[in-house]
């Protein structure tokens, strides 16, 4: 029976990696990361609970993007040029980054946005890892 359970996880967690790899918008993004980690903690029902639990999670909607972007322009922010990759999970520097509160129009509250490298990113501010690339 456990060989089964695991063997399910496993086909499971193989089968929605390449969706989170590819993930990077808001709620998408956010609920193909939960199914990942709910299936290698819960099985196939944590990968339920966790899709779900990670679409309520995410950044910014498809909805909210484009005025997002089109209000980062307005902002004028200076790009921080970055040595390594742009693309989600890449840590950012703690220091000579700035990082800038999303207006709560958006309806982003635990994250923090920067430009790098000339591309609009969101940002975990505990861990500087950059969680979604507006675009």
């Amino acid at each position: 029976m456990r060989q089964t359970f695991l063997a399910a996880t496993a086909i499971l967690a193989v089968a929605v990696v390449p969706f989170a790899a590819q993930a990077q918008d808001g709620a998408a993004g956010g609920a193909a990361a939960g199914a990942v980690g709910g299936a290698i903690v819960g099985g196939p029902v944590g990968a339920v609970v966790g899709g779900v639990g990670g679409a309520i999670v995410g950044g910014l909607s498809d909805e909210t993007r484009p005025r997002f972007l089109q209000y980062v322009v307005r902002e004028k922010r200076r790009s921080y040029t970055y040595d390594g990759d742009v693309a989600v999970g890449s840590e950012l520097p703690s220091s000579g980054v700035t990082y800038y509160e999303v207006p709560a129009e958006y309806g982003v509250k635990s994250y923090r946005y920067t430009v790098v490298n000339n591309r609009t990113v969101l940002v975990d501010p505990r861990t500087h890892r950059i969680v979604q690339i507006v675009e």
